[in-house]
């Protein structure tokens, strides 16, 4: 019987996979065949969700995303991976775009659309490389500006003074203690 397997992947952590299953579900996938990646990188090519679902697909079934950039970023990796499941039978449906490998249509429009999707993240790293070079410029190594008054700081090094645990002190204010002390230091 031939089976739709769904595969959702998330970046990061903070990032969940809800709004793909409801659109692989809604694709028929059932619950019991969604698989997904938490917190790993496209282009990463061992994700331990999308190993899963390709021991799951069999000749006939059809693997179902719902953007191409969830499978992968690298071109040759895609190209890759569709081409193996290809020869084994698989078919590879992509909601966002309605490509189906099925058609020599659907594999051009998919060899193309791999390009682009490495073409993105090359621009995504490009730009996190140049936004990371101005703030050096402007002054600012590493890390996010600080968002922690000198009153705050005071107030902690006070708690601190008066028998308060630092990495309780420092917990509170949701840095590490390290940090707590470089900033106590600073003032």
């Amino acid at each position: 019987m031939n089976k739709l397997i769904g595969y959702a992947r998330v970046s990061t952590k903070d990032q969940n996979t809800e709004r793909q299953e409801i659109d692989l579900k809604a694709a028929g996938v059932r619950a019991d065949d969604l698989y997904m990646d938490h917190g790993i990188s496209g282009a990463k090519a061992e994700r331990p969700g999308l190993t899963a679902a390709l021991k799951a697909l069999h000749e006939g079934d059809t693997l179902v995303i719902t953007t191409l950039d969830r499978l992968g970023r690298s071109t040759v990796n895609l190209l890759a991976l569709i081409d193996g499941l290809t020869r084994r039978g698989v078919h590879v449906k992509i909601l966002g775009l309605d490509i189906d490998t099925r058609s020599s249509a659907g594999r051009m429009v998919l060899t193309m659309m791999s390009g682009l999707a490495e073409m993105e993240r090359s621009l995504i790293r490009e730009r996190s490389a140049d936004g990371m070079r101005k703030a050096r410029d402007a002054g600012r190594i590493g890390g996010r500006k600080n968002t922690y008054s000198e009153s705050q700081i005071k107030n902690a090094k006070h708690l601190i003074d008066a028998g308060k645990p630092a990495t309780d002190a420092a917990r509170d204010l949701g840095m590490s203690r390290a940090t707590l002390y470089r900033r106590m230091n600073a003032l």
